[in-house]
């Protein structure tokens, strides 16, 4: 028996296969034991493109047996039942197409893997099709009419086309499921059949360490040197002074120093330190990390140790938060220690804001409302993102979001809409 991942990569390879039109390789790669609705559906498409209309007939079949709501199962079994000559099935396969939409302009199926949106008035445009086949003829118009009365965008010039003929009893041309359009198998599950490095390759991104303080660390810069690399900390940033870390010995100790500032060591992807004025506000400490650390720095969750408890990370939401660190700071001698996270613990490339609503359609979405903003973690591919939001990681389509500061102040309607990423 293949193990989950061979399967994943069979329909990963399935579906390529198709795209470079080789019916047979993508029909023996579908093959599986106890098929999924989905994948009873792509045997189905390919059998229509083969030229087996009969064939096609049968997997479409088991996919709306095994899923009695796909909608789109009910209109390709509607095509193989037209092509095949049995209009009066193909009728009833388009009707049964306009149930599973439920009242609905429209159902997006790239949240599943088909880029596809399932238009209404396409199945209503099918079944005057299907009528005009069976002399139906008054019924065809009549079907039309209701189409053109939903004033579908993109579509009235095509109905009322479709209308003309009818009228002049002339027979319509289906609409199906674009050619060599197929399910695909999730996003996520790809990514994990890629190796993955989890060391990467290090580079040096920036230095904070004054010139004349370059002989501090000798072993350590030796080390990197030779390796090619930096080790990351053991439990935390580098300790301030009285730990043992030569680095964040309190500047006032130091001759020369500038009484108004103190040193503090952060810790990101790496540990550095760098001078911060006393009682500076939270916008300035996040300029001053965002010229030493990676542009995700300025994005991350900043904290600071509290005084006399090692283990305790405080989150610094505000210049409030930032009030109590720096009072801290007074009472007692020392460094400042912070820590800068991504979201869960991840980088944060960026920040997008939404532009429209986004429902979750399953568990591994990214629900989010009009106004939010979202820590975008990684480019998932062209339309799709994955990001972080409100204690919740997930992914979404880009073509709800704009960049934090993009089109501040243009309405929502110039952007993409809902539905259109493909």
């Amino acid at each position: 028996m293949s193990s989950l991942g061979d399967q994943m990569r069979d329909w990963h390879r399935g579906v390529q296969a198709v795209a470079r039109g080789d019916w047979g390789c993508a029909l023996r790669l579908f093959d599986v034991p106890e098929p999924p609705a989905r994948m009873c559906f792509n045997v189905g498409c390919v059998h229509l493109l083969a030229g087996d209309p009969e064939a096609a007939l049968r997997a479409f079949d088991q996919a709306v047996t095994k899923d009695p709501c796909m909608a789109v199962g009910f209109l390709q079994r509607g095509v193989a039942n037209f092509q095949l000559g049995r209009f009066l099935e193909a009728l009833s396969d388009f009707q049964l197409a306009l149930v599973q939409l439920r009242g609905n302009a429209a159902i997006d199926y790239n949240q599943l893997g088909l880029h596809f949106r399932l238009q209404a008035w396409e199945v209503l445009y099918n079944v005057a099709s299907a009528q005009c086949q069976t002399g139906l003829w008054m019924e065809a118009a009549n079907t039309l009419a209701e189409a053109i009365s939903k004033w579908p965008e993109g579509a009235p010039d095509i109905l009322d086309t479709a209308l003309d003929q009818v009228r002049k009893q002339v027979p319509l041309q289906l609409r199906q499921v674009p050619r060599g359009e197929v399910f695909r198998p999730h996003r996520r599950h790809l990514k994990h059949l890629e190796p993955m490095d989890f060391l990467g390759k290090a580079k040096v991104v920036a230095s904070t360490i004054p010139d004349d303080q370059q002989s501090v660390w000798p072993q350590q810069r030796s080390q990197v040197e030779q390796d090619g690399h930096q080790d990351p900390p053991s439990t935390g940033p580098l300790a301030s002074k009285g730990s043992g870390a030569g680095p964040s010995e309190d500047p006032s100790d130091t001759e020369g120093t500038d009484e108004s500032s103190v040193t503090a060591t952060v810790q990101c992807h790496f540990t550095i330190a760098l001078k911060v004025p006393r009682g500076a506000g939270l916008s300035s400490l996040q300029a001053l990390l965002a010229k030493a650390l990676l542009h995700q720095a300025q994005l991350g969750q900043l904290s600071y140790q509290a005084r006399g408890d090692e283990g305790l990370w405080i989150p610094i939401s505000g210049d409030e938060s930032l009030h109590s660190m720096w009072k801290g700071m007074a009472e007692g001698p020392g460094g400042l220690r912070l820590q800068c996270q991504g979201a869960v613990g991840r980088p944060v490339l960026y920040q997008v804001v939404a532009q429209h609503d986004y429902s979750a359609q399953g568990p591994e979405d990214l629900a989010f409302h009009r106004g939010d903003k979202v820590d975008v973690l990684c480019e998932v591919d062209g339309a799709w993102l994955e990001g972080h939001h409100d204690g919740h990681v997930g992914i979404f389509p880009k073509c709800f979001v704009v960049p934090v500061g993009a089109c501040e102040g243009a309405p929502a309607s110039l952007g993409l809409q809902p539905g259109d990423q493909h």
